[in-house]
């Protein structure tokens, strides 16, 4: 089997995004991280969400599925357990996966499943021009909430955690280099990976630009954390005049889900099927 490549994972589609927009540095991380952990092309599948990280549906050349509002979740975790071989990476919003797959999302990290979750997190619903999401800061005004949001900000670091994720983290899309290890990291991780990035977005989220998180960002590994510690981890999460990034979590011994099952002990349900069923008619009818 190939392995992604540079080329292959380049589609012939160009992005659409705003200019300036944090989603074409996640997009070149992810495409970079995928070319240098050489995962092979058919056991990677990409499935995403609906809003702006939605769309690099078009921009990546892989196997992908593309769902609606929050339920490229739970079809991931069925693709996973179809063929536990596969690599599974989700690509969502903070809308998407903190809102409408909220649900979804404390199953994963619950049942640790082996995908890993690469969240844009821009504050906001900017595909449909800028509304409130759940991570929106308390008396924002946005066109949703003209006066001002009432509720607090949803906090996914400190949820992933006390919901038992194996694998939480924080990038930043500014911070390049540093994403494109945090996505290595996660993908290669066996279990639920949370890698949560702060997405700029110039034309909705104006007051969180850049210069507003370079006065506020620090590393986790250089202030010397211990990622192995949960309870470490939580205090880090609940942080809010400084913005800590790197890996807050990982438990190296977690047993993803799949192989709690005995039935998935010597082959994938895919490959017990296989000689069973014939879908062939069903694509002909269908296609």
């Amino acid at each position: 089997m190939s392995c992604i490549t540079n080329k292959s994972i380049k589609s012939p589609i160009t992005p659409t995004w705003c200019p300036g927009c944090g989603d074409f540095m996640i997009l070149n991380a992810l495409q970079k991280a995928l070319v240098e952990l050489e995962l092979e092309e058919a056991n990677t599948v990409i499935f995403y969400g609906i809003g702006c990280s939605g769309n690099m549906a078009d921009f990546n050349r892989a196997y992908g599925f593309h769902g609606l509002h929050g339920r490229a979740l739970p079809s991931a975790i069925g693709a996973k357990l179809a063929n536990h071989k596969l690599k599974i990476i989700i690509i969502a919003g903070d809308g998407d996966f903190y809102g409408e797959g909220l649900n979804h999302f404390i199953s994963l990290a619950r049942g640790n499943h082996d995908v890993t979750a690469i969240i844009h997190n821009n504050s906001r619903y900017s595909l449909t021009t800028g509304q409130s999401s759940p991570t929106t800061k308390k008396g924002t005004k946005t066109k949703s909430t003209p006066t001002g949001l009432v509720e607090k900000p949803f906090n996914p670091i400190a949820s992933a955690l006390v919901a038992e994720a194996s694998f939480v983290a924080r990038g930043y899309s500014t911070k390049f280099l540093e994403l494109i290890q945090l996505i290595k990291a996660g993908v290669s991780h066996p279990g639920f990976s949370l890698v949560d990035v702060i997405q700029l977005c110039p034309t909705f989220n104006k007051k969180e630009n850049h210069p507003f998180f370079a006065e506020r960002i620090y590393d986790l590994a250089a202030e010397k954390h211990d990622a192995s510690n949960k309870m470490a981890a939580i205090t880090k999460a609940q942080e809010t005049e400084k913005v800590p990034l790197g890996i807050f979590y990982q438990d190296k011994e977690s047993m993803p889900y799949h192989a709690h099952l005995s039935q998935l002990e010597k082959k994938s349900l895919v490959d017990q099927w296989s000689a069973k069923t014939n879908i062939k008619k069903a694509i002909r009818k269908f296609r």
